[in-house]
């Protein structure tokens, strides 16, 4: 007699069937979250095409929004009893452990005050300080040296890639909170293949620099608007060995920063202002996103407001006409013009000084950085008063 998945099979051909789904499978998470998803849809919760992770029920007032991660759920809205109802609900479907106010949610670490929310990753930066032994080191004022060009050929190879490649994904997972590192993040992830010492070493500078501001972290103010706005900016040609751009970007809903990106363009760009319509290409598509997921929380957008420091895109993306310039640029990109004629992108020019985006498209200096980070909403709760 045979055995499969524990149970005894009477004959050659024939083969178990689970009703229910073991911890462990492949398929048990997937299952797990139909499970979920079945029963909150028969308590009348709809389901977002834009997240869907993201689930929402009533409005205005009897706004419930729910948020599930594998096993851990957020519930929020404006109606306390509404939401105790939905918990009621899910309690008698599954088995809850309830946290109560969140504080601490996947490493984030919420704190709320008259002003607003604040979202930290402070006890995740000091575990990351403890493990690389960097706790009592002297800290770093900048991420990384505005004069500093990283290349794949520079120092030697390391032995073990493992360390850099753990390294990276845990500050990764800091950029959450810490839009300042962003681009350094960015860049150094472009090595993990083949690291090298010199790589290493300004890992080890970034670790140090978030050894001077553990606790900093966003701000999202109570009073902000909900209107959008965004900020684009590419670095033109600013990879040495592919010669390829940077797209930028940082998008706020009022003044709370809601979104940023620093990711290097797929194709060479032949001129600065390509490298910048690029960018406001990818933007696009972000905007349109978040507009429907804002629809989830019963926020309307009927247009935003682009700011880009490069003249040249911004015409090219208002003017129908096809120039010389333009002619070999792919037409996904030009699915902007589009939403710029209809009237849903309002794109403004911005002096390259006030150009917030510009810190995820190089290292900036001390005073500039510092700077950008204030209007970001960058604060840190834990300093001295």
């Amino acid at each position: 007699m045979t055995l499969s998945l524990g149970y005894p099979k009477q004959q050659g051909n024939m083969a178990c069937r689970l009703h229910k789904s073991l911890y462990g499978l492949r398929q048990a998470s997937r299952q797990w979250f139909c499970k979920f998803s079945t029963a909150l849809k028969h308590y009348v919760f709809h389901q977002s095409t834009s997240d869907y992770s993201l689930f929402s029920n009533g409005s205005a007032n009897t706004l419930v929004i729910l948020l599930v991660y594998v096993d851990d759920i957020i519930l929020a809205g404006p109606n306390t009893a509404l939401l105790h109802e939905v918990q009621s609900h899910l309690a008698n479907t599954f088995r809850l452990k309830v946290l109560g106010d969140m504080k601490y949610f996947l490493g984030l670490e919420i704190a709320r005050s008259s002003q607003g929310i604040m979202l930290t990753q402070r006890k995740y930066t000091l575990q990351l300080l403890e493990d690389t032994g960097y706790l009592a080191c002297k800290p770093q004022p900048l991420p990384m040296d505005p004069g500093l060009k990283l290349n794949s050929s520079d120092g030697d190879l390391l032995s073990d890639v493992t360390l850099y490649r753990r390294l990276i994904g845990r500050l990764m997972y800091l950029t959450i909170s810490h839009p300042d590192i962003t681009y350094d993040v960015h860049k150094l992830s472009q090595f993990m293949s083949q690291p090298r010492s010199s790589h290493l070493h300004v890992v080890y500078h970034l670790i140090q620099y978030l050894k001077g501001s553990p606790g900093q972290g966003l701000m999202f103010s109570s009073s902000s608007s909900l209107r959008l706005s965004a900020f684009s900016d590419a670095d033109w040609g600013g990879c040495l060995e592919t010669r390829r751009s940077t797209t930028d970007y940082m998008v706020f809903l009022g003044d709370s920063l809601i979104s940023w990106k620093s990711k290097k363009q797929a194709t060479v760009s032949r001129s600065s202002a390509e490298a910048e319509y690029r960018a406001l290409a990818s933007l696009a598509s972000e905007l349109l996103w978040l507009r429907q997921l804002l629809k989830v929380f019963d926020i309307q957008v009927p247009s935003v407001m682009v700011f880009s420091d490069n003249i040249s895109a911004i015409a090219l993306a208002t003017n129908p006409t096809s120039h010389e310039r333009s002619k070999h640029v792919d037409i996904d990109v030009h699915f902007i013009r589009e939403h710029v004629t209809s009237g849903f992108l309002l794109l403004n020019h911005v002096p390259s000084a006030k150009q917030l985006a510009d810190c995820l498209t190089k290292p900036v200096a001390g005073p500039r950085l510092r700077d950008h980070m204030a209007k970001l909403g960058v604060l840190n709760i834990y300093l001295p008063t």
